[in-house]
């Protein structure tokens, strides 16, 4: 049996920045999905899911938005309320590992019918 022989990369700030913004965007996503939710509390929502993320290591910035139009098509008739789902959120988060940022966003896709997580961009200051 051939074995391959494999060199070990060094991990860079810019993987170490990726990394932990994926794992902002999961955690924030699949801790809030499913949270109930009124027309009238989609700013505390906002709030409380950028407080959530924001005290998180590396976190230079996060802003939370919940489409409304979006909530008030999914209300229950009766009870005024449902569920936070996907294609509601809109997120965007910056984290900072040294001199490397990374900006990351969450955004229902509509092409894709997916609530799409994705690396804007990378920069590093000197």
């Amino acid at each position: 049996m051939k074995t391959m022989e494999t060199e070990q990369l060094e991990i860079t700030d810019q993987d170490q920045a990726l990394f932990e913004a994926g794992i902002k965007l999961g955690a924030l996503y699949h801790q809030f999905i499913g949270s109930p939710l009124s027309v009238s509390g989609i700013s505390a929502m906002e709030k409380a899911i950028e407080e959530s993320i924001r005290v998180q290591p590396f976190v230079e910035e996060i802003t939370v938005q919940i489409d409304e139009k979006k909530v008030l098509t999914e209300l229950n008739e009766t009870f005024r309320y449902t569920e936070l789902k996907g294609h509601m959120l809109s997120v965007k988060i910056t984290v900072k590992v040294n001199k490397t940022f990374a900006f990351v966003s969450l955004k229902y896709d509509e092409s894709l019918k997916y609530p799409l997580m994705k690396i804007d961009k990378i920069e590093k200051t000197e």
